[in-house]
């Protein structure tokens, strides 16, 4: 097989990395905040921008330009694409969010660095603040796992088998298609529950079962990305 690659671009490899530390920076944020460690609101705004920037922008040109189509995966473009964008706005609107608060605190006269101020009153406006976006957040959760039904269905995302690692299961594309189908449901049930644990008192095993899809799938998210860029490179080399 043969493929002009300078005919397309492939980043699923960043866009994989940026939305598996997105999630694993949303648990470790929550978490910090639980034990009123939350300081400065800028760094964390910074922390969820920079991801929200990349997983914007690539989405966004892979949902609109389907770049995965000219060699020969569309369904792909979908896959990859819409929720990378969906999930990039919403880390961009909670960085907005969190630099405004930190201005208002800072104009209420709260030390930035007093981290149990600042945690006690983000305790108090968080859920108001991130309510509405929670809607859609529940929504692409859902859309989340669908894609993992469609990929199960379809017997999807089995890699060529020149791609190194990945490749030696192109026999057997059901290994694959288990794998990363199971990976969008676990995050997809993680998100849609998310919007439910946003409220004073929360069951408790909504937010047990939503910090741990969340948590598994933002560390398998994050390993599969890194172990991409070496796969995806040795697919471009063995196809040139």
């Amino acid at each position: 097989m043969t493929i002009d690659w300078a005919a397309t671009q492939v980043y699923n490899t960043i866009m994989c990395v940026a939305a598996g530390v997105g999630l694993l920076l949303i648990l470790r944020f929550l978490k910090r905040l639980r034990q009123n460690k939350i300081g400065q609101l800028e760094g964390w705004a910074m922390g969820f921008g920079v991801l929200g920037f990349i997983l914007v922008l690539t989405g966004a040109h892979m949902s609109l330009t389907w770049p995965l189509a000219e060699i020969g995966f569309p369904f792909d473009d979908i896959i990859f694409g819409e929720p990378s964008l969906a999930f990039g706005v919403l880390l961009f609107a909670a960085a907005i969010l969190l630099w405004r608060k930190s201005n208002v605190y800072m104009k209420q006269g709260i030390n930035p660095k007093d981290r149990k101020a600042v945690s006690e009153q983000l305790k108090g406006d968080l859920p108001d603040l991130m309510k509405p976006m929670s809607y859609f957040g529940a929504a692409m959760g859902l859309a989340l796992i669908a894609i993992g039904i469609a990929g199960v269905t379809y017997q999807l995302f089995a890699a060529p088998p020149q791609e190194p690692i990945s490749g030696a299961f192109a026999e057997y594309p059901m290994v694959e298609a288990i794998f990363i189908s199971t990976l969008y449901a676990l995050t997809g049930i993680g998100a849609f529950l998310f919007t439910f644990t946003l409220k004073l008192k929360p069951a408790k095993w909504m937010l047990r079962v939503s910090y741990s899809c969340m948590y598994v799938s933002g560390l398998l998210l994050t390993a599969f990305g890194i172990m991409n860029y070496f796969t995806h490179i040795g697919l471009i080399v063995n196809t040139m």
